[in-house]
């Protein structure tokens, strides 16, 4: 069977986001965060002031570098937490007037401005990339983080309890944060091709809940099988669910509507059976084609050799055997 093993590694390379690109994705949060603190501090001195905890890819080091668009620029969707902490429930004010007050404090903080969006408030970046602003209230009585939704009421959510969770995965399975890398990949580019793909979040999850690895050590082996033991289970009756393994344990799948989820699932069902065909495949670059047409031209096959891998062991075998009988 074809072997793309390395070709994973050449492509994960390019999909892992640089160490310089993170630094200066940190430098950009810290002059947002100090922005926030000195407009809460000169604006409501009186009040709790903010704190905040970095969530999402970069917390969880699954940040991808994006696929350029025709300017030449790739977008980063970074999350950002602030939190407003307290004993005493009576101290939280109303979702509105967080979201206010924050977007008061970041509006003019770019070029590109700020947006206030339901879930969060967003910063723009002239680069392409952006900071996505969760508000949370944490109520220390009763040890719950509160997200300030703006579509809906106060309801329990832990993003710190989310990244331990992440961590703990990626210590107890084999290679889990590239894994995660893959399929993040692959539904960036799906994206980039129009089609509604879950999230970041939604697909670390699921890697998770039907991860597999191998003992040839390979990853492309390991993504077929992911693949396989997702789509084989989610496409049967009652079984499209992603449950969040921390508080509130929600189902993401649940808002979903039947065309999203039909759209997801016939994506998932044709990259499950290209990675299948690509395994079974005797011939590294016919497969490794199979792999690009669902990751894009990142995913080189520029090194994979265009033979029938079958042909060159029985070649190298005869070479063997015709030079021991003159040894």
């Amino acid at each position: 069977m074809a072997n793309n093993h390395e070709q994973f590694k050449a492509f994960h390379d390019s999909i892992k986001a640089t160490a310089t690109r993170r630094n200066t994705l940190k430098k950009n949060r810290d002059a947002l965060r100090d922005k926030i603190k000195k407009y809460f501090k000169e604006n409501h001195s009186d009040y709790i002031q903010p704190t905040f905890f970095w969530q999402g890819s970069y917390a969880m080091h699954t940040l991808l570098n994006p696929i350029k668009d025709e300017d030449g620029l790739g977008a980063y969707d970074l999350d950002d937490g602030i939190y407003f902490e307290s004993d005493d429930i009576n101290d939280r004010k109303s979702i509105e007037w967080y979201h206010n007050e924050v977007y008061e404090a970041v509006k003019d903080h770019t070029d590109n401005g700020a947006e206030d969006l339901k879930p969060c408030v967003r910063v723009q970046y002239a680069d392409g990339h952006h900071i996505d602003l969760a508000i949370y209230f944490l109520y220390t009585e009763e040890d719950k983080t509160m997200l300030a939704h703006k579509a809906e009421p106060w309801h329990e959510s832990n993003p710190d309890e989310m990244i331990a969770w992440f961590s703990d995965e990626c210590k107890s399975k084999t290679k889990f944060r590239e894994l995660v890398r893959f399929m993040k990949a692959w539904c960036e580019y799906k994206r980039s091709e129009g089609v509604k793909m879950p999230s970041g979040c939604i697909m670390s999850m699921l890697t998770s809940e039907y991860y597999q690895w191998n003992d040839e050590n390979r990853y492309d082996i390991a993504m077929r099988d992911i693949l396989k033991n997702m789509y084989d289970d989610l496409s049967k009756d009652g079984h499209f669910h992603c449950w969040r393994p921390v508080a509130p344990g929600e189902d993401l799948f649940d808002n979903y509507t039947k065309s999203r989820k039909d759209t997801f699932l016939k994506e998932l069902k044709s990259f499950k059976e290209d990675a299948e065909k690509a395994i079974e495949s005797k011939n590294p670059h016919d497969a490794c084609i199979r792999w690009q047409a669902h990751f894009g031209d990142r995913f080189s096959c520029s090194t994979a050799k265009d033979e029938d891998e079958d042909a060159s062991k029985k070649e190298f075998s005869g070479k063997m055997r015709y030079n021991s009988q003159y040894a």
